[in-house]
């Protein structure tokens, strides 16, 4: 993994599926305690600003072991998830028992689904890795239907100088600690605070939905900026 997970370069899809199968059975576990439980009410709140309905068609790109994809399906809607990682689809089909929500391996920024086809497209936590971060909502706008939903969760950046500080060395030197007692491997998790050096957040999705024609586009603030939800309505 020399030059880092996110350089910029052809292997860096490569890396960070390799980074992703790497930590899939410890994902949930890590998640937990480096949020300190926090990351559920924050895909909670997501998916209340989705508000599916049955009958409602919805898809959650990077999607991992489907926390947000079965938080839409017991909302009534008919989901599916997407993800470039087998092992995290297989960690969400052995939880996929009592719902029907429809996995399927692909790539966010080439899924091969239907123009228009979906009422809300989510993604969480996954935006900032794809190659190419533009793409990845030109590719959710294609997929929603007009009057639906695109929404966006993610770290965020602070823009309070002194939160920004604490936050960015909380997530380049305590989170990789997490990496090396779960998984034994810090550097699966230094790619967290990596991810964001170059990620314009909650300011740049806010930039390229306004390109795309978007209307009613809100940024929800969590934590002083520190996560941060996108909507913007096709």
């Amino acid at each position: 993994m020399g030059g880092g997970y996110f350089t910029n370069d052809t292997t860096r899809a490569e890396r960070v599926r390799d980074l992703f199968d790497a930590i899939a059975p410890r994902y949930d576990l890590i998640n937990d305690l480096q949020s300190l439980w926090l990351h559920r009410r924050w895909k909670k709140r997501l998916v209340a600003l989705a508000n599916p309905r049955s009958g409602q068609r919805a898809l959650d790109l990077c999607c991992g072991t489907g926390d947000i994809a079965f938080a839409l399906a017991r909302n009534g809607a008919d989901v599916t998830g997407l993800d470039f990682s087998k092992p995290m689809l297989d960690q969400a089909n052995r939880r996929n028992c009592d719902l029907t929500v429809t996995f399927r391996e692909g790539d966010a920024l080439e899924t091969g689904l239907p123009d228009d086809h979906f009422d809300c497209v989510t993604i969480a936590f996954g935006l900032r890795n794809l190659a190419s971060f533009e793409n990845g909502l030109r590719e959710m706008h294609r997929l929603t239907k007009p009057g639906g939903k695109m929404l966006v969760l993610d770290f965020g950046k602070p823009t309070f100088a002194p939160w920004r500080w604490i936050y960015f060395c909380y997530l380049k030197w305590i989170v990789p600690w997490f990496g090396r007692l779960i998984c034994r491997d810090a550097p699966a998790y230094a790619y967290i605070h990596e991810s964001l050096e170059n990620y314009p957040a909650q300011d740049g999705v806010e930039k390229v939905m306004h390109e795309l024609g978007c209307k009613e586009i809100t940024i929800h603030r969590i934590l002083g900026s520190a996560m941060t939800i996108n909507v913007g309505v096709k």
